[in-house]
């Protein structure tokens, strides 16, 4: 089970008007135990786009990274730990 740690959340603005719904980007630390094969020693964050449109959230896209580095590790989540990461991100949305 993934462990949220902290999280940072910042409204994505759309320049042009293009895109519908609401955009956010969550900058999400994870506790990940050394016996993960997503472990790095430097610590693994998520960075994920959300979109919010007619009381739906999703998720657009995301990345694994390390923690201190911004290296995109090339690991994905699993479908359960996907639909962990879309609660998260919709509980801590902004007001």
């Amino acid at each position: 089970m993934l462990k949220f740690t902290s999280y940072k959340v910042d409204n994505l603005k759309d320049p042009f008007g293009i895109l519908t719904g609401k955009r956010y980007e969550f900058v999400i630390n994870l506790d990940v135990p050394e016996d993960d094969e997503l472990y790095v020693e430097n610590g693994v964050s998520a960075r994920v786009i959300v979109k919010v449109e007619d009381e739906q959230t999703s998720i657009v896209s995301y990345d694994l990274q390390e923690t201190t580095t911004g290296n995109v590790l090339e690991f994905d989540f699993e479908e359960d730990e996907e639909a962990a990461l879309v609660l998260f991100c919709k509980e801590h949305l902004p007001e």
